[in-house]
């Protein structure tokens, strides 16, 4: 028997971000940005695990907003005129660049990279990252899950039982209506668990999800295994914790990876060094300063001029941080393993978009840890394969919990965003006790496709990506502007319906803007 496992997970997550209502929308390039960054290069790094019978496990989380923007035909459309803006931009920084060889060697890179982007999204995808997605989890190597509808923060909506398992029901369903099957894991938004939350997944029929360390730490029994096991809740729910180590080795703003010098610098974009009259044509509204995916600088060190980025030193860092990772997996493992009662997992969660949009060599990193992982004796696992290897877990309640800033829902709740949770709370009640009035009263089609718009309208504004970036500081206006749209569409669709008055035309013009979930049904809207 093996001594140790490690189960690596990402979450790949977007807001739903689509706006047909403008010719473009600079907030669309999100999805653009981590299509070229991320999920393309991760889907090629399965392809040559595939191709080289490298034996391997990893879970991929793949939220229903990006489930539903990435088989969108109008976005699909956009990424493709994206992706032809990106290749022109590279053709002219080929040319511009001509006397500078460090620089011009860089441009010729990206011309690459973007045109063989093109290719695979075209002719081995056919545009349908999704179908190949679902392709290697058929193969049996990924294991796909899901999370909430809208990525709501699901202890900040308890307050009603309705709004969770709305979440939690139409985030399955989109899953499945995508896939063919539902999941077996669940990604708890935020990693926000509070007790009594496994009540609505069994019902959902998950039969596991992920929590921070301390969730498991300060369980209602001391956990035998600390966060190197799973504990089974009172349901038989598991629950999986975070590694704190290996999460700190790839994280961490001081000591992680993607900090290295040798690594590719995000924050140094020709978005923001190049003159507007050059790259307007690039960037919103010709002058608006912003990402074009094109960065010439390596992270260099502190206080130094930026040096320009040389892929190939970058590269070889990134194979030699993957065999380190995996050596102090191997040590972690063996101190473990002998005051353990079952051999530890390492579970070693990460966002998706970490891996190759905010450091570019972390696709690289990764394709070499599954590589090496069992030359050096480690078997990757999905916690799936966990719970089928060791199926009866300690009992255990874990605590109330989330991951991010303080680990206790801080980040979604303060100054900055705290006003959002009445609006929701209260559009939640009226919808709930609408729909129950409703129970035995047959709908005409006007009436039911008004009242599925206003489900949606309330799941959009519950994302929890709004308060996010409130408190963040970024985008604050837009996250405002869309918390306050949805809940403003909310409003009019449930006093139109409750006047007996709906206006159709507007109604379509909702229904074409927030097309998310097509296949809702607003009776589900229940405790």
């Amino acid at each position: 028997m093996e001594n140790g496992f490690l189960g690596i997970i990402l979450h790949a997550h977007l807001p739903f971000v689509r706006h047909p209502e403008h010719p473009s929308f600079f907030e669309e390039n999100w999805l653009f940005e981590a299509m070229t960054e991320c999920y393309i290069p991760l889907l090629e790094m399965l392809d040559r695990l595939e191709n080289d019978r490298v034996g391997y496990r990893l879970t991929l989380s793949l939220s229903p907003p990006l489930l539903s923007m990435l088989r969108d035909e109008l976005l699909q459309s956009r990424y493709l005129q994206h992706l032809y803006k990106l290749i022109e931009l590279a053709e002219k920084e080929t040319v511009r660049t001509r006397r500078e060889p460090e620089l011009n060697k860089l441009a010729r890179l990206y011309r690459r990279f973007y045109r063989h982007t093109l290719d695979f999204y075209q002719n081995r995808c056919r545009g349908d990252l999704l179908g190949a997605f679902g392709m290697h989890q058929a193969h049996g190597k990924l294991e796909l899950i899901t999370t909430a509808a809208t990525h709501g923060f699901l202890p900040l909506l308890s307050v009603s039982e309705a709004a969770v398992c709305n979440q939690i029901r139409v985030g399955i369903d989109t899953f499945r209506r995508h896939f063919g099957f539902a999941p077996k894991g669940f990604w708890l938004p935020e990693c926000g668990y509070y007790p009594g939350l496994e009540t609505f997944l069994k019902e959902a029929g998950i039969t596991y999800f992920f929590v921070d360390s301390h969730s498991l730490l300060n369980a209602s029994q001391p956990p035998v295994n600390g966060v190197y096991a799973p504990l089974a809740c009172e349901n038989g729910v598991a629950a999986f914790a975070r590694d704190p180590e290996s999460s700190e080795q790839v994280w961490s703003s001081q000591q992680g990876y993607p900090g290295d010098f040798d690594y590719r610098e995000y924050y140094r974009d020709i978005g923001f060094d190049l003159d507007l009259d050059y790259i307007g044509p690039y960037v919103p509204d010709g002058q608006i300063r912003a990402n074009t995916g094109i960065k010439y600088y390596r992270v260099t060190g502190e206080n130094q001029p930026k040096q320009p980025y040389d892929p190939r030193p970058a590269r070889a860092k990134a194979e030699l941080h993957a065999r380190d990772f995996i050596q102090k997996r191997r040590r972690q493992i063996d101190a473990l393993a002998e005051r353990r009662d079952r051999p530890p997992l390492i579970v070693a969660p990460y966002d998706a978009e970490l891996f190759g949009h905010w450091w570019f060599e972390g696709p690289h990193w990764l394709e070499q840890v599954l590589r090496i992982a069992g030359e050096n004796g480690i078997r990757t696992v999905s916690c799936a394969d966990d719970l089928q290897r060791f199926p009866s877990p300690q009992a255990a309640t874990p605590s109330a919990s989330t991951w991010g800033e303080q680990g206790y829902s801080s980040y979604w709740i303060n100054e900055t965003n705290a006003w959002i949770y009445p609006f929701l709370h209260q559009a939640g009640r009226q919808l709930e006790a609408f729909v129950a009035e409703l129970k035995d009263i047959s709908v005409n089609p006007l009436q039911e496709r008004a009242f599925n718009q206003a489900v949606r309208s309330l799941l959009l504004a519950q994302s929890s990506d709004w308060p996010f970036i409130m408190k963040s500081g970024t985008t604050v206006g837009y996250a405002t502007k869309r918390v306050t749209d949805h809940l403003a569409r909310f409003n009019y669709l449930y006093d139109s319906l409750r006047k007996g008055k709906i206006d159709e035309r507007y109604l379509t013009a909702l229904e074409i803007m927030d097309n998310i979930f097509p296949d809702i049904d607003f009776r589900n809207y229940c405790a």
